[in-house]
């Protein structure tokens, strides 16, 4: 246990002072500064106080004296460097450890002999020893990160971390990606100097267009041109590191003017021209660049501008917001970034609100939106403010679906869907009434819809297909031409939104109706009564989808099987289960097990055109636990019909529940289903205990009794 918490606290410590450093070397002046107070900070709450007084100014071109007592020190301690390092390249670490250790007993602040000494203590397992050794370097100098960096073996440490902890993977991965990040970062920022150097290429432009727009007072359409010139310089990684290094994000955000425009202080036509030429830039500079995300995310007033100006009434400026927050969407570091640093439920409200209305930039918001909602951290914090952030807008939508809308609602409810995978924010839409109410009205919205476009061109499609001669000398046109016509009006209906809306929706609901409310029940009848309706149509998608919406909601009312079963949906679903995939198939079984199990009347459709229940006995072969399961289960409500167990006999029935009444211990269910089905067959024709004591099926029927009861 020790040992654990060790680990736990090297890695903790880890992140910290690798957070640390890396503000430590931050080229942007505040940033360092407030890293250095924190350092001392940090410094001040160690058990062991420093014995060196470092100076921490930023640049310090008078080095404190000497001692001669020190000189003869750093003589020394050459020697013992040089030992261990020999020592650890041939991998005897412990004699490392001594020859560091002998060098530190002579100059206890001599920074090189602790992240060496820390290097070997990490070969030799010893986390607690390295990361205080790392400690003592921080504190001898506060911008040395070469303890750090080593990135191989950091790589090394943390996958044999994985090896011992196996469940701490997750927690490591995230080490290993600031591992890469900071490893991508120091190489940026050596190529970008040494381009620099060189002198050559467009890339050498950005420091001199950076201390042009550091000018200030200036008007804002001088600084508009400043960076849409600047926008056009930074064509690659080089330029935007470049920016970087020569403080570009606080020479933007500290500039009076701009801040104005961002802030939305000033709000003539030029300032809006500047906000948006700010914003561009941004995201011209950030776009591919994890470094310069991070270091944006920094400033408040980016953290601020990007939420508000979502809903800006200029449309140029409101683009250019939204393009930058969909770099920032589109990579797991970028959105934890976002996360982290802005305002996730304004940030939420404004981008429903840009959704809500009929422009161009819908699309983008929605994406971002989506984006968002694969994180776990992005749906924790809009769990407290679900309902006016994303339910109340949402059903409104659903309950104004327009031409204006339309086109972004399939997107809009898969990122619902993707929120509603989090189970509080799940609970929370199945519990809304008006979320249901809205639902229901953007089916039948939907669904009325669809039956207009096919009624529109119903008559060409019956004269076309009942006599094409007719119709070729009615419309002057040629047989290949009909067959075009055809093809083009079947497409016309097919472009219908109708395909590309219902699909999503059905699978939000699907999602929603996995949990038992009160709601549903109330609702379940309606939905159900759409699920037939779309089990008549073309597509296999929908039928698939609307069959799994059946299979969730039955179960929650009584009212709803009876009022399938009455539709028909019995047969449906053996014609279904004939000839459909897999994942149909596992919707299909389920369902008619809801309805063989409330109602005779669908027992007798099931058997009426399959006498010996083929189909049922093949789905027991299934190595899906779910069918082979519902597949026992709805055999075994059949067989309380008359004579159904006679007209088994002869079959491989016996055998194959056998096989699932004795089989894998874990899957106690499909267990159960076929003990309770070998049972009602025996019962139901006591000549079945014959083929039952010839496969030695007693002792296990017996076995499963314990599962029944």
């Amino acid at each position: 246990m020790d040992k654990r918490q060790d680990l736990e606290s090297f890695l903790k410590k880890v992140d910290k002072i690798s957070e640390l450093v890396k503000d430590l070397n931050s080229s942007d002046v505040e940033v360092q500064q407030k890293a250095i107070e924190t350092a001392d900070c940090y410094i001040a709450a160690l058990d062991e106080p420093c014995r060196t007084i470092v100076n921490k100014t930023t640049i310090n071109t008078k080095p404190p004296l000497q001692t001669s007592l020190v000189k003869t020190c750093t003589q020394s301690h050459p020697i013992f460097k040089d030992k261990g390092n020999e020592a650890y390249a041939q991998e005897d670490y412990e004699t490392a450890v001594k020859y560091y250790s002998d060098g530190l007993a002579e100059l206890r602040d001599m920074q090189p002999l602790y992240t060496n000494r820390a290097q070997a203590y990490i070969k030799l397992g010893k986390y607690k020893e390295a990361i205080s050794d790392c400690e003592w370097a921080l504190k001898c100098n506060e911008r040395c990160c070469q303890a750090l960096k080593k990135y191989k073996e950091s790589r090394n440490c943390f996958e044999k971390i994985v090896e011992i902890e196996p469940e701490m993977e997750k927690m490591v991965k995230e080490y290993l990606t600031q591992v890469d990040l900071e490893e991508g970062r120091e190489s940026q920022e050596m190529n970008a100097r040494q381009e620099f150097d060189k002198g050559e290429g467009n890339d050498t432009r950005v420091p001199q267009l950076l201390e042009k727009l550091a000018r200030p007072g200036q008007i804002p359409l001088y600084y508009c041109g400043g960076l849409e010139i600047l926008s056009q310089a930074v064509t690659d990684c080089t330029a935007q590191t470049l920016f970087r290094l020569n403080n570009g994000f606080s020479i933007i955000s500290s500039n009076d003017t701009v801040r104005s425009c961002l802030l939305q202080e000033t709000t003539d036509p030029d300032s809006q021209e500047l906000c948006a030429s700010a914003l561009k830039s941004w995201r011209v500079i950030c776009c591919g660049n994890d470094e310069n995300q991070k270091m944006l995310m920094t400033f408040p007033l980016t953290r601020q501008s990007m939420v508000h100006l979502i809903t800006s009434e200029h449309v140029a400026v409101q683009e250019e917001c939204l393009e930058l927050l969909n770099v920032y969407s589109r990579m797991p570091h970028g959105r934890l970034l976002a996360i982290d640093n802005l305002d996730v439920p304004m940030l939420v409200r404004n981008l429903m609100a840009c959704i809500s209305k009929p422009k161009q930039q819908q699309n983008t918001a929605v994406n971002i939106l989506e984006n968002f909602a694969a994180e776990n951290k992005f749906c924790i914090q809009l769990r407290d403010v679900l309902t006016d952030s994303v339910i109340l807008p949402f059903t409104t939508l659903l309950r104004n679906i327009s031409e204006s809308n339309r086109h972004v609602l399939a997107s809009l409810i898969s990122a619902i869907g993707c929120l509603a995978r989090d189970d509080v924010i799940c609970h929370s839409f199945a519990h809304d009434p008006e979320c249901w109410k809205a639902i229901a009205v953007a089916i039948v919205s939907i669904i009325t819809d669809w039956s207009l476009c096919i009624e529109k061109y119903k008559h060409l499609f019956i004269e076309l297909n009942s006599d094409a001669s007719t119709w070729i000398k009615k419309y002057n046109t040629t047989v290949y031409q009909c067959g075009i016509c055809l093809l083009s009006l079947q497409r016309q209906c097919s472009a219908c939104e109708y395909k590309e809306v219902i699909y999503p929706l059905l699978g939000l609901i699907i999602i929603l109706s996995a949990i038992t409310s009160p709601i549903i029940q109330e609702r379940a009848v309606s939905l159900c009564n759409c699920c037939l309706g779309l089990l008549r149509d073309s597509d296999g998608g929908v039928i698939t989808r609307a069959t799994a919406v059946l299979s969730t909601v039955l179960p929650q009312s009584p009212e709803a099987v009876q009022h399938v079963i009455q539709g028909g949906a019995a047969r449906v679903m053996r014609l279904l289960l004939k000839g459909t995939g897999q994942t149909a198939t596992k919707y299909a079984i389920k369902t008619l097990t809801v309805c063989t199990a409330a109602s005779h009347l669908a027992r007798e459709e099931l058997v009426k055109s399959d006498k010996k229940l083929s189909i049922l006995r093949n789905l027991l072969a299934s190595s899906d636990e779910m069918v082979s399961g519902n597949a026992a289960l709805c055999l075994a409500h059949c067989l309380e019909l008359e004579g159904i167990g006679s007209t088994l006999l002869g079959t491989d029935v016996v055998l194959l529940l056998l096989r699932h009444a004795a089989g894998d211990a874990k899957r106690t269910a499909v267990r159960q289903n076929a003990a309770i089905a070998l049972g009602k067959l025996c019962r139901s024709e006591p000549r079945h205990m014959n083929k039952l004591r010839e496969l030695h099926g007693v002792e296990i029927l017996h076995s499963c009794l314990k599962l029944i009861t």
